[in-house]
């Protein structure tokens, strides 16, 4: 099957309530986000059963290490027959390198690598958090178009960011780079902890390739509806 442009954040931390949600879609193929929290209660056996089923899989655990240990992590779920996978563009150049070295020879022969983004930075990062906190001088558009940058010269397929990002992104690093954008809500949700967000039109429209969706779903009376509801605002957005 064709990766669906919108991947389910599984934010949870019981295989149960991943069962729950799921059967939920009518046996329909999904695209999922599995995150730290989830993945280091179930390990690599939830993302077996996830396979079994027919899911596409974004494990989301943003490796940030040094260069070595990064490349063996890689190797190391290069093996698990995921989809997608990512890094902290803040590991800097050669980390990121070897990131893909990693995948590359984990990758099983006739088997097809993981792609590999990098966060630039988070959607729950305001410019003011950067600055201040991080110590990060400039505007953040520029920050996640230099990280981008990198990202795209040590090899990596994409980065993460924010929507309101991914012109300047696609601009700097080419259409082909993809750009996964989470902080997505329908109009009326609420933002929680993101700061940076747009609907899911919004972001089809400023060039996102990918858009992680959470609570828009997985907190929705009815997330089967919630997500025909994002599906055709994206396919209308054209």
């Amino acid at each position: 099957m064709s990766k669906s442009p919108i991947i389910i954040a599984l934010d949870y931390s019981k295989e149960h309530q991943v069962w729950e949600l799921l059967n939920k879609f009518d046996h329909e193929k999904l695209f999922v986000k599995v995150g730290m929290e989830l993945y280091y209660s179930c390990g690599n056996s939830l993302l077996e059963k996830l396979k079994d089923k027919g899911h596409h899989i974004f494990l989301d655990l943003k490796l940030h290490d040094i260069p070595n240990t990064v490349a063996k992590a890689m190797q190391s779920l290069a093996c698990l027959d995921v989809d997608l996978v990512n890094v902290h563009a803040a590991g800097g150049r050669l980390m990121m390198e070897r990131a893909m070295e990693g995948l590359d020879k984990g990758t099983s022969a006739g088997k097809e690598r993981p792609s590999c983004i990098a966060v630039t930075q988070l959607t729950s990062t305001s410019e003011e958090v950067m600055q201040q906190q991080l110590k990060i001088n400039g505007k953040i558009e520029d920050v996640v178009v230099h990280y981008a940058n990198i990202a795209k010269d040590s090899g990596l397929d994409g980065v993460v960011s924010s929507p309101l990002e991914v012109p300047l992104v696609k601009e700097a690093c080419g259409s082909s780079f993809l750009a996964v954008t989470p902080g997505i809500r329908l109009v009326g949700d609420s933002a929680n902890d993101q700061k940076r967000i747009t609907t899911p039109a919004e972001a089809r429209t400023l060039g996102s390739d990918f858009i992680v969706v959470g609570r828009s779903i997985t907190a929705s009376p009815n997330p089967n509806e919630a997500l025909n509801t994002i599906k055709r605002e994206w396919s209308e957005s054209v």
